[in-house]
């Protein structure tokens, strides 16, 4: 049963954990870390590391989606943002720094919500998914629940093979008055694609999702340093226990189903390698990394980073934030692979996820979710 507390006369709330608020248990065995494999597949695809990029233009170009590709992960592209709406993207990056400063943080959201009211243009993500497509990696792009049904033909011509439908929170049942609601089920079953939908925080949401046929479901809305939909909508679950919760969705729904597996993909509070192994140990099948990769030479918010929340025209749930120092700027390959003389795992990201398998005895992504864990306190 869920560990409830009482919060006042009559008002119970469930007892729910963070990444930071669990431990890796190690086990009686260890073993060398070359013996390790972090391989994962999703559907026909497969990767070396279980990474996923934050579909946000701080960190994800059609140059970067190709080189975390050839690095083993999945550079996903946001199909809404500046590569889809402005054809001079760097020019409008060199804006947004410029902006910067002046230290003007409101004045870096109006400017990011300006730009996200130039009209998305099918010739520029085309142009956009083919860089990706025709480099010999995986192309893959996220688009809203609202902009799916408008922009996926335009994606699957271009060469988009694993398509994300990403919002804050993405349900099966989406009740509207204005309009026809986007029926995610039957939108799946039309598509000869994977789809990734989330995020969801909960296990019945996380169940209820599955059985739309998605290959994978997202967990969290990218909670972190920049994310301020908590304090924007007190909306969120802390991510150690929505894992664990997606996770036994996921266990449920193969049985019900007799073997279909549906990938648990952890999005939110990984802010170093740590948090990677963590996710990994709670039930997630991969992460998907934003301001952790913003450190990164090659990503293009040029040390800045913002979710695309922070776009939002009425809304804005993202703070624009700078996400190193300049010292601090490292290459990608580094940034995932190492060497590293970082002692607070912000470099080296999956080899020290090598290590944490082995130095607990697992061999592979799927055992070491089996790993025990332990609260603090």
């Amino acid at each position: 049963m869920p560990d409830l507390v009482e919060i006042g006369m009559g008002r119970t709330a469930r007892r729910a954990y963070a990444l930071h608020e669990v431990e890796i248990v190690p086990s009686r065995r260890t073993r060398s870390s070359q013996d390790v494999s972090t391989e994962w597949k999703i559907d026909a695809y497969r990767f070396d590391i279980p990474l996923l990029t934050h579909p946000t233009d701080a960190v994800v170009s059609p140059s970067v989606a190709v080189e975390v590709g050839k690095l083993g992960g999945l550079g996903v592209l946001n199909a809404e943002g500046l590569w889809a709406r402005h054809a001079n993207v760097e020019q409008v990056l060199e804006r947004i720094v410029a902006t910067l400063d002046d230290q003007d943080y409101t004045a870096l959201t109006r400017l990011l919500q300006e730009l996200h009211a130039a009209p998305i243009k099918p010739e520029l993500i085309t142009e956009a998914v083919r860089q990706v497509a025709e480099a010999g990696v995986t192309a893959a792009a996220r688009v809203s629940p609202q902009r799916a049904a408008e922009l996926t033909p335009t994606l699957l011509a271009a060469g988009v093979e694993i398509l994300v439908v990403q919002g804050t929170i993405v349900s099966a049942e989406h009740v509207s008055r204005d309009g026809e609601p986007l029926n995610l089920k039957s939108f799946i079953a039309e598509l000869d694609v994977p789809v990734i939908a989330g995020g969801v925080h909960d296990y019945r949401t996380a169940m209820h999702l599955m059985r739309t046929g998605a290959a994978g479901v997202i967990v969290g809305y990218g909670t972190g340093v920049a994310t301020t939909t908590d304090s924007v909508l007190g909306i969120g679950v802390p991510m150690a226990t929505a894992i664990v919760d997606a996770a036994a969705a996921r266990r449920d729904y193969l049985d019900e189903t007799g073997g279909r597996y549906v990938h648990v993909i952890a999005d939110g509070e990984v802010d170093g390698s740590g948090d990677i192994a963590k996710s990994i140990a709670c039930g997630a099948d991969a992460v998907m990394l934003g301001s952790p990769l913003a450190t990164a030479k090659e990503a293009p918010g040029k040390g800045l980073y913002w979710t695309a929340a922070a776009a939002h025209p009425s809304l804005p749930r993202s703070r624009v934030i700078p996400a190193a120092a300049e010292e601090e700027v490292t290459d990608l390959p580094t940034l995932l692979f190492g060497p590293s003389s970082d002692p607070d795992g912000m470099i080296n990201l999956f080899g020290a996820l090598r290590r944490a398998m082995a130095k607990t005895g697992y061999s592979d992504l799927k055992e070491f979710q089996k790993v025990g864990l332990s609260v603090r306190g």
